[in-house]
């Protein structure tokens, strides 16, 4: 460690904020500070939550070097974690005090729980017996601690007649450790019948998780095939190992059927952890999981930055899912962090998807991953039949949007008494309102983008920003009466129109932005698994691993819909959504059928859709992914550059162009307006730098940022390694 003059000891400490690297504090003396600790240390005109870092601080003055304000009585942020968020800074090009912060979120948590007072039986005995009191006695007959309203409850007593036992002496206080947030998990507890193939896939996993070394293995199931049941078993023997487990989940609406199903296999719930949750059990579950108290977390992505004490396997399911990139402040991917953080913790990591992503199918294809294929659905109950419905030649009814072979087979199914299906990836009513009269159309005033009529609510709302306005009984414009247009559907509109052809039908709208929220959402998904909806009309929430018994068709409205753009991953989100949305049927065995309505079933999406040939499908993904150079043959990078005004943006973004170094592995494209130019107030222009696979895009782009003129004013720029969108 550094000394100045009058021997202050000096350390490294990592600020949450966009620090590039640890600043240096005075430790004082007689405290005991290792890598790792977190303090409170001054910063500015506040304090703030921080942690000790490795090696040794820089020499400071002594007159201006602050001093650590306090040691948290917390268990430090492991090594390996604190060589993750290193890692993630370096990767992403984020500051690492960003990173670091990340971890720091629930600054309640650094201090420990408070015990719990409770009561213990003594030696003494009451002056007179009551039934009560001897129903209290004989509770605490075992010499347990109880707690006095735990108590009171257990025996059928009031708390004045505990509060009566105690004042005789016949019970002392003491104090009880904080409770757990969730029960330990018992690996033995619910071990399920597996199918041959899911039990050699199961003893494959299980020795990985037994072995305890990094190793990546992508489990590639059909929807329903059980992969699920099948990293339980990895879980398993990871727990049987004495280690922690992480298993993230897309989608919070996830999280309810997920938990049941792991209560079902260990007899007990794993802790959660998503936004959510309240903030004083966030706390809980972050103290208890760096203390080792949880030994399983289901969460979404952010429960990756969780300080595990003893982190010995980690679950990505669902790994295809665009909701593991984060795209703000730091931009990171946290199913390829996952493989990060398990390669620097030296534990293995378990991918699952019946679609999987393009880079796990050739990570797999060059032996970097281990792929294990479960080819069939579980009790042989079959894939459902898939057919494109071609527009062109059962188009629907005017003003309507369901084609007739559609709406008969919904007619079919409700008949039987099964679940249909109708999938559109638009929330609200319709996504554009114009006036007939003058041709207005509603536009967000912050966003470049339409303002989405939302009936329910009557309210028109930017999905971007989240401004709103209520829905006009006029043209603002001229004025015009009673000639506002809906343009186009989203799934209120498909509902109406459900409600006109199947007005007895119970229909059920599924979508993010409904009233009452997850709520209300996990209560309207347990409502469909009962049986207690004939027609669902839903968003993206719908593909995302539910178990619907009675659900035997699927109508796919717009199966188009996500082709319409210049993404290159179009083809493969598009493949990966319609395949998930489609296996919802018939996954307990029944007949299914998917239709799929398209104006151009001659594409090779729908072709592979329609056959069933998902591996030609891929084949002819990577070759083209290949040719192009795009990953994962390739290496991308996107500079957004936004400002309050268009001129700031397009000026800063050209600058950084004219900065680029020169060279043959590397290639900057643009600078070019965003497809959504405008978001939030903010101007956006972006510029793509694509390189070889060898190339280093990590120190092209620090040259070239350095090398660029600082932004100035409300000029800002982010960087998106292996960006996922290009909106």
């Amino acid at each position: 460690m550094k000394r100045d003059s009058y021997q202050t000891r000096v350390i490294p400490v990592m600020v949450p904020m966009p620090a590039e690297r640890p600043y240096s504090y005075a430790v004082p003396d007689g405290a005991r500070v290792e890598p790792g600790a977190i303090l409170r240390v001054p910063l500015g005109p506040r304090e703030v939550a921080g942690v000790a870092w490795d090696g040794d601080g820089e020499p400071i003055e002594a007159k201006k070097l602050r001093a650590i304000s306090e040691v948290f009585d917390c268990p430090a942020v492991p090594a390996d974690m604190r060589r993750f968020i290193e890692w993630v800074a370096d990767y992403t090009l984020s500051p690492p005090g960003m990173v670091a912060r990340m971890v720091l979120r629930a600054p309640g948590a650094f201090d420990p729980e408070p015990p719990i007072e409770g009561l213990r039986l003594t030696a003494n005995r009451p002056d007179r017996a009551t039934a009560a009191r001897e129903r209290v006695l004989a509770c605490a007959a075992d010499g347990q601690a109880w707690t006095r309203s735990g108590l009171a409850h257990a025996a059928g007593a009031s708390m004045s007649v505990v509060d009566g036992l105690t004042a005789q002496g016949v019970f002392e206080k003491v104090e009880i450790p904080p409770r757990p947030v969730v029960a330990a998990p018992d690996p033995g507890f619910g071990r399920a019948a597996l199918t041959a193939d899911q039990s050699a896939a199961a003893s494959r996993v299980r020795e990985k998780a037994a072995a305890g070394q990094f190793s990546v293995t992508l489990i590639d199931g059909v929807t329903g095939s059980g992969k699920t049941e099948v990293y339980f078993e990895a879980v398993a023997a990871a727990l049987e190992k004495s280690r922690q487990v992480l298993i993230l989940l897309p989608e919070i609406a996830l999280t309810q059927a997920f938990l049941e199903r792991f209560h079902d296999r260990f007899g007990a719930k794993p802790a959660e952890w998503h936004s959510d949750i309240a903030p004083r059990k966030r706390e809980r579950v972050w103290r208890q999981v760096a203390e080792g108290q949880v030994r399983v977390v289901a969460g979404a992505r952010s429960a990756l930055f969780l300080p595990f004490r003893e982190l010995g396997l980690i679950v990505v399911d669902e790994e295809h899912d665009p909701a593991y990139k984060q795209e703000d402040r730091v931009f990171y991917n946290a199913r390829d962090m996952s493989v990060v953080r398990g390669h620097l913790g030296n534990f293995p990591v378990v991918l699952a998807s019946a679609t999987p992503s393009l880079e796990s199918r050739v990570n797999a294809d060059q032996g970097r991953y281990e792929r294990i294929l479960l080819p069939a659905r579980f009790a042989d109950a079959a894939l459902p039949e898939l057919r494109a419905v071609d527009m062109r030649k059962a188009p629907p009814a005017r003003g309507g949007f369901l084609s007739p072979v559609l709406i008969e087979a919904m007619a079919r199914t409700v008949e039987r008494k099964e679940q249909a299906l109708l999938f559109l990836n638009r929330r609200g009513y319709a996504p554009l309102t114009l006036c007939r009269v003058c041709g207005h159309r509603f536009q967000c005033p912050n966003c470049s983008s339409w303002l989405v009529e939302h009936r329910f609510r009557r309210q028109l709302v930017c999905h971007h920003c989240g401004y709103h306005e209520q829905q006009p009984e006029a043209c603002p414009e001229c004025g015009a009466l009673d000639h506002l247009a809906a343009c186009g559907p989203g799934v209120e509109r498909i509902a109406e129109e459900v409600d006109r052809h199947f007005p007895e039908a119970r229909t059920i709208v599924l979508s993010s932005d409904l009233m009452g929220g997850v709520k209300r959402l996990r209560l309207e998904l347990e409502a469909i698994a009962e049986g207690e909806a004939d027609i669902v009309v839903g968003t993206q929430l719908v593909a995302k691993g539910h178990n619907f018994p009675l659900m035997t068709l699927v109508g796919v409205v717009d199966a188009d819909l996500g082709l319409a753009n210049g993404d290159p991953r179009a083809a493969e989100r598009t493949f990966q959504l319609l395949s998930q949305v489609t296996g919802r049927a018939g996954r307990f065995g029944k007949k299914s059928t998917g239709l799929l309505q398209t104006y151009q079933p001659e594409h090779p999406v729908m072709q592979a859709l329609v056959s069933g040939d998902a591996e030609t499908f891929y084949e002819r993904e990577i070759a083209e992914r290949e040719r192009s150079g795009l990953p994962p043959f390739g290496r991308l990078a996107a500079l957004i550059v936004s400002a309050a005004t268009r001129a700031e943006a397009e000026s800063h973004a050209r600058a950084l162009r004219g900065s680029a170094p020169a060279t043959g592995e590397i290639e900057v494209l643009g600078p070019a307006e965003a497809p959504l130019a405008l978001v939030a107030g903010r101007h956006r222009f972006r510029l793509l730098v694509q390189g070889t696979r060898r190339a280093d895009l990590q120190a092209y782009l620090r040259r070239l940022i350095a090398a660029a003129p600082r932004p100035r004013g409300s000029v800002r720029v982010q960087v998106d390694i292996d960006p996922q969108s290009f909106l």
